[in-house]
């Protein structure tokens, strides 16, 4: 980034000293994060200027848009180096993380500029999942804030063990001693649970420069390093190359049949030809045959490169899996504990489910049990039902299959994860795995041999789950058991399941609030699968109004087994039916979390039978249904 001049380096030997020199510096990634407006980005400005690590034509740059942009009256405004957006430069705050390269004669760095907004704390999650160190700003004359808490209950999930407590502005206050002591001494109570290995108070103003780069002469109180100092000092963990081998498979490359190669990143350690591997999933063993890069084949390889894998035996890996060290393998289990960072606007709520994304691929999961809440104040863990948006917590993950994972304490490449929303395809949650659960490797599907499908041979039909959903008094289950009379006339095996009686025995511990609707349909659509698996057709008659909730049921079926049937009656129809007087009362705010009402129905967009109630009899749907069912040759 800064000029170098043509004496500084003559020849091509002299260019290659100094590259030789740059490749061999230690490496160092930091976070600056806080509370909004405590000045992270004019920190890493500052940083950049006083190492003379700008271009003239950025610097003029700078200056020109100081007067345009800028909050320093005709000074220069050093957070404009790094607010690149629009958006930022206009409410002068930072929105996405930005990433900055530069280097001393000591060290290189990668900076992180996170955005302190409460609402972009996904951001800040995303710039602490690979840093070293977190400088965590206070503004001195507001202290200890809320989000200053949370972003460092974040950084301490995400595994940074030193924290730079940079006590900015301190200008402000008159570069009072007492108010930088009283801020660190705050900071270090609350953060001495978070289990950070070290934390360096530095009274600094980033606007001036003071203990930035070069000790302040206003602060002689002060006896400690400055903040480049302490970065160029610090060490951090050991050798990534002494973790044990994590291989994730990527892409399988098979161009033709002499080569099958498989792809990918090293998430941890190394590997050389000739050395031993074994397949996460299967426990098969093989040996690195050839290690293939685009420059030619290496001899080995390490973290953070990326390779073509070559195995002297034909065995089974397909993308999501992993190669490992034999003799030190990760877990491999469809249940484990998680810390998790929630990030969107609608509450976690165990019992829906997602999409888990890893570094070895993805898989739908659930969150089976939300255990606590973290309180960002006091760090102390409380009941909930659910997270809301930045809220953080400890909870149970169960997924569709079994993955390969470390604890993210061990590992953050193979111990993370995220969580994609189903239908809107949102990343709603950043997660650390703390380890598997016990019950993962004690519970196994019991092998069966009589299967669905001979069951269904036997009862002479063809197994579905019809999935009557509407609003109550729609007319759900009235269609319902008009059709399971025809079914059982024609002498086909059925079975209804209806809202009311379900919530008689199965579902009585649950009421009707979200998280426990969302519980009441997947306890359902289990019980459902279990019948669809003994051959019955099930009829399914419940409000279900989440579309996330339809679609775990659905995904849990066999193809073409699920199907989604909306009775489609307008909810003033509805409220005039009210044959159990509950739209009176809901609307007299005498029954609260009633759908249509003070609770959300979320209509199918694509069912797969949609019917329209105003103008047709029961009796007219019903026929309507029975001639779907035969051509789909369930009857």
């Amino acid at each position: 980034m800064r000029h170098i001049r043509a004496n500084e380096i003559t020849g091509s030997d002299g260019i290659r000293d100094y590259l030789a020199a740059q490749e061999n510096k230690s490496l160092l990634r930091f976070l600056t994060c806080g509370s909004v407006d405590d000045g992270k980005s004019t920190l890493i400005g500052r940083l950049l200027y006083d190492t003379k690590l700008i271009f003239d034509d950025q610097l003029a740059a700078l200056e020109r848009d100081s007067k345009k942009h800028g909050t320093d009256g005709s000074g220069i405004d050093f957070a404009l180096l790094v607010d690149g957006l629009e958006a930022e430069r206009e409410q002068g705050i930072t929105i996405d993380v930005a990433y900055r390269f530069f280097a001393t004669p000591k060290r290189k760095f990668i900076a992180a500029d996170a955005p302190g907004h409460e609402q972009y704390t996904r951001n800040m999650a995303t710039g602490a999942s690979t840093a070293d160190v977190a400088v965590v700003l206070i503004d001195a004359r507001q202290g200890v804030l809320v989000q200053t808490r949370r972003h460092s209950i974040i950084a301490s999930l995400l595994g940074i063990r030193h924290v730079v407590l940079a006590v900015n502005k301190i200008d402000l206050v008159g570069f009072d001693r007492k108010v930088f002591e009283q801020i660190a001494s705050t900071y270090a109570a609350f953060a001495s649970s978070l289990g950070f290995a070290s934390i360096t108070p530095i009274p600094m103003s980033a606007r001036y420069g003071d203990n930035v780069t070069k000790r302040s002469d206003r602060m002689r109180w002060y006896c400690g390093p400055t903040l480049l100092d302490h970065l160029e000092s610090i060490v951090v963990d050991a050798i990534p190359q002494s973790a044990p081998f994590r291989f994730p498979v990527q892409y399988v490359n098979r161009p033709n049949l002499d080569f099958r190669g498989f792809a990918g990143t090293i998430a941890a350690g190394s590997i050389g030809q000739g050395d031993e591997v074994v397949v996460a999933q299967s426990g098969k063993v093989s040996r690195i045959k050839r290690i293939v890069t685009h420059d030619g084949d290496l001899a080995r390889a390490v973290e953070g490169q990326a390779v073509t894998v070559v195995l002297e035996d034909e065995v089974e890996v397909s993308r999501g899996n992993m190669l490992v060290a034999p003799m030190a393998r990760p877990n491999v289990a469809d249940q484990f504990a998680a810390n998790i960072i929630w990030f969107d606007e609608h509450a976690l709520l165990p019992g829906r489910s997602y999409i888990l994304h890893t570094e070895t691929g993805q898989a739908g999961a659930t969150v089976t049990e939300l255990k606590y809440r973290i309180d960002v104040n006091t760090f102390s863990h409380q009941a909930a039902k659910g997270l809301e948006l930045n809220e953080v917590g400890v909870c149970n993950i169960s997924t569709q299959a079994p993955i390969p994972f470390d604890a993210y304490g061990e590992n953050r490449n193979t111990g993370s994860f995220i969580l994609i929303d189903r239908m809107t395809n949102a990343t709603v949650a950043a997660g650390m795995i703390l380890h598997p659960l016990r019950r993962a490797t004690n519970v196994h599907w019991q092998v069966l041999d009589i299967d669905r499908k001979s069951r269904a041979v036997l009862k002479g039909q063809k197994p579905a789950v019809l999935w009557f959903t509407g609003l109550s008094g729609s007319g759900k289950s009235t269609i319902a058991n008009l059709l399971e009379k025809k079914l059982y006339d024609a002498g086909k095996h059925t079975y209804i399941l209806d809202g009311d009686n379900v919530r008689h025995g199965l579902n009585r511990d649950l009421g009707f609030t979200e998280a426990d609707r969302v519980e009441n349909i997947r306890r359902v659509a289990e019980v459902a699968r279990l019948m669809a698996d003994a051959g019955l057709i099930v009829l399914v008659s419940f409000i279900s109004p989440f579309r996330a909730e339809r679609q775990m049921a659905r995904e849990l079926m066999e193809p073409g087994e699920f199907v989604e049937v909306f009775v489609d009656t307008p909810f003033e129809e509805c409220a005039k039916r009210d044959p159990k007087g509950l739209y009176a009362r809901a609307l007299n705010g005498e029954i609260k979390n009633f759908t249509g009402v003070d609770s959300p129905y979320e209509a199918p967009q694509n069912a797969d039978i949609h019917l329209k109630t105003a103008g047709h009899s029961p009796q007219d749907l019903v026929e309507v249904l029975e001639v779907w069912l035969r051509r789909g040759g369930y009857s």
